[in-house]
This record gives structure tokens, sequence and C-alpha cells, in this order.
């Protein structure tokens, strides 16, 4: 059985084992009895089963039991690698659950604080300090917001300006037209 990749690329696992999730698509090169049998381990294991039913038919025990191993072989590593698969699922999904319910507490929590925010005393509208009040000492400073608004102010009439005088088309002073005929 040797793997169809290479083991220079990528294969960080030094126990001669590639790691459970990527077995059950990894395509295998079997050397069984028979010759090469290649495929995924659960097509070789179809393969394997096929041969062992027809060296069974043909009356071929020793082939047969052969084929049989060859068969478990490829079962037992498609059995482990989806048991470390649904494993890492559910470790998975725990820790999803986990994540939620942290985000839910937060929430409450934030609701909680926003609840208690708006029922606190201290949040809540503050009667107005008058600043003509001479009655003490106030530490208070007086912000343009606490100031009261001037009041608006009514625009300025202009007076009216003298009319302009009428030009002759002369171009010279404004004289009455019967002095300028004579």
């Amino acid at each position: 059985m040797r793997s169809s990749k290479s083991r220079s690329r990528g294969n960080k696992n030094r126990n001669n084992r590639p790691s459970g999730g990527n077995i059950i698509n990894r395509v295998f090169d079997s050397s069984g009895p028979e010759g090469k049998v290649r495929g995924t381990p659960q097509q070789i294991i179809e393969k394997y089963n096929q041969l062992h039913r027809d060296a069974q038919l043909s009356g071929d025990r020793v082939n047969a039991e052969n084929y049989a191993q060859h068969a478990e072989h490829y079962l037992r590593m498609l059995a482990e690698a989806q048991r470390e698969v649904e494993k890492a699922r559910v470790e998975q999904e725990e820790k999803n659950r986990e994540r939620q319910a942290e985000r839910d507490r937060e929430r409450n929590e934030r609701l909680k604080a926003q609840e208690a925010a708006s029922n606190d005393p201290a949040a809540m509208d503050q009667p107005s300090v008058d600043a003509n009040d001479d009655s003490g000492d106030s530490s208070l400073v007086e912000t343009p917001e606490a100031q009261p608004e001037p009041k608006p102010r009514k625009p300025r009439q202009r007076k009216p300006r003298p009319p302009k005088p009428q030009d002759d088309g002369q171009g010279g002073q404004d004289t009455p037209p019967s002095e300028a005929a004579e």
C-alpha cells in the first residue's frame, strides 16, 4: 500500500500515517496478489471484496482469504479515518456551542447593563440649574448650551437712495433740452 501522493509534499505527520480526513478521499495504489488496485479506500475495499467472491466461487480458498485480508486492512483504515473525522466534528460542535453560550451570556449582560442604566436615577434628566441664582458659589461651568438663546435680530432697514440724474445722451452735463437747443 503506497499513497499516490509523494511524501515530500506537505506530509508533516511523521508516523507514516496521513491524518484522518485526508485518507477518506485519498487515492491509493494497493499491491495485491493479482497486481495493483488503484482507488480510494472504499473503492479498493469493494474491488478486493469482489475478488474475494470470485476466488471463493472458483474454489481458491488461499486467494479468497488473501483478498479478504486486503479488504479488511483497508476497511480498518477507513473506519479509523471516519472515527477521527467524527471526533473532530464533535469537538468542533462543542466549541461552537461554548462560543454561542458565551455570546449569549455577553448579550444578556449587555441587556441587563442597558436596563440598569435606563433605570439609574443618575442617568435620568436632572433639573436645570439657574445661572442667575446668586444664592451660593457654584462650581458649575457655563457652557454655550446652558446659555439662553439670543433673541433673533430684526433686519436693518436701509434708507432709500436718491434717484440718479438722467443722462441726455450727449455726454455732457445734465441740462434741460430747451437750453441745449439755443
